[in-house]
């Protein structure tokens, strides 16, 4: 069964860990991105993995091969269970990404490590894809060469999923962000709702104001965790 994270984009380490409180015991993962991590550092990691979560260290590392593979060393170090890197990178890129996880990792305990495909927030008005090039193809084409480069999966929008499940094998893990109720609507373009996700293959659910924005978030947590059982997927 597909997994729910819920996205702690908060602006520090005290709400970030209250909002965590109202959450522990309804879902196992949550995900730290570039706000809270650039305002708290690891110590917001260590809190959380302290409160009985896994981590997503959500910092989408873009950079030359050796200052991604010490980044990878550091966010594994730092406690995550799970980050990633942008697959657009390169294949040189994502090859430094997985040795600094198998630096860093103790045997048989290494992180997840996943590789951005196309965000959520952008379809085809936002690249330049040339003629008849959608971004599906795209997707494809990246999601490949994180698998040729011994990363565990991708992400991707569950548009997309799967695609990159048929073309890279079922064990090819894929989180789909810009995941809402139906009804919703914000600033991501390429979305879907969790039951429709989880049936089209996606292994990792990431929900962020839908859950921390509700008036009750375990409330919301818990419908979202009822809508990926709808699936009918187990």
């Amino acid at each position: 069964m597909a997994e729910l994270v819920v996205a702690l984009d908060l602006p520090d380490k005290a709400s970030a860990l209250a909002m965590a409180a109202r959450l522990a015991g309804t879902v196992t993962w949550v995900k730290v991105g570039l706000e809270l991590y650039t305002a708290q550092g690891p110590d917001v990691v260590a809190a959380l993995k302290g409160l009985g979560f896994k981590v997503f260290l959500d910092l989408k590392f873009l950079d030359i091969p050796n200052t991604v593979r010490g980044a990878v060393r550091s966010a594994v170090g730092a406690g995550a269970d799970m980050l990633n890197v942008h697959a657009s990178g390169g294949a040189r890129m994502m090859h430094a990404a997985r040795q600094g996880l198998d630096e860093a990792s103790a045997p048989g305990a290494a992180p997840l490590l996943l590789a951005v495909t196309v965000l959520t927030s952008m379809d085809e008005r936002d690249l330049p894809l040339g003629p008849g090039r959608t971004v599906a193809d795209l997707v494809l084409d990246l999601a490949r060469a994180t698998r040729e480069a011994g990363l565990h999966g991708v992400v991707c929008s569950g548009h997309e999923a799967r695609a990159v499940k048929a073309a890279c094998g079922p064990g090819f893990l894929c989180l789909t962000p810009g995941i809402r109720p139906a009804g919703a609507d914000d600033d991501q373009r390429r979305v879907m709702t969790p039951a429709m996700a989880v049936a089209a293959g996606a292994d990792f659910l990431v929900a962020g104001r839908p859950v921390t924005q509700a008036a009750d978030p375990q409330a919301a947590a818990l419908s979202f965790l009822e809508q990926m059982r709808q699936s009918g997927v187990r």
